[in-house]
């Protein structure tokens, strides 16, 4: 064999060598793109999934959130009409016809007045424009005299220095418990519940 012979062998084993190396680079780049290619897409429906988790959540916060808002505004309009029909009450109340208001803070003062048996100074209070009409109910009344001038709609708070007792028979009072008494049945008309 000669030299060149050895040399052209050597040559197309190292040629046969380098083209098995470029195939198996080729096929190891190929392996490589294809993993990358595969981790990209379960990435991608990673993130995909990730994303359309976080949009649910917050469509989910803000329908919860849309709905406590409305609840709320709902809870202020039912509070607002309430306190509505209450001033209407007490407005009512304030302009009551002269026998009405008689004939009401006559029984109220009645009603205080079996608290005070024995008692020998009694005070009647009542609102400024009744002064007139409790110096007339307390002249009925042995040891009740008119006391002056209390803050209310209408009715007596009636006091006694003897024995320490206040019975607060006021329509405001009145309006009270009979308001929170019955407000689960105005809210069951006023809304339909």
């Amino acid at each position: 064999m000669s030299l060149d012979n050895v040399v052209s062998d050597i040559r197309d084993e190292a040629n046969a060598r380098a083209e098995e190396i470029r195939q198996e680079g080729e096929r190891r780049a190929e392996e490589i793109v294809e993993t990358a290619e595969t981790d990209a897409e379960e990435l991608l429906e990673a993130r995909k999934d990730e994303v359309e988790r976080q949009i649910d959540q917050e469509r989910e916060q803000a329908v919860s959130s849309a709905k406590l808002e409305a609840k709320q505004e709902r809870l202020e309009a039912r509070r607002d009409v309430l306190e509505d029909v209450r001033a209407q009450v007490e407005s009512e109340l304030r302009t009551l016809p002269d026998d009405k208001r008689e004939e009401l803070t006559r029984a109220l003062l009645e009603e205080a007045a079996s608290e005070f048996e024995g008692d020998e100074s009694v005070a009647v209070y009542g609102r400024t424009d009744d002064e007139a009409l409790l110096e007339d109910l307390v002249a009925d009344h042995d040891g009740f005299e008119y006391g002056g001038e209390h803050d209310c709609l209408g009715g007596v708070v009636v006091d006694s220095t003897d024995s320490r007792v206040r019975v607060n028979n006021t329509f405001d009072s009145v309006l009270d418990d009979v308001w929170e008494d019955s407000l689960k049945d105005v809210s069951g008309i006023l809304f339909d519940q």
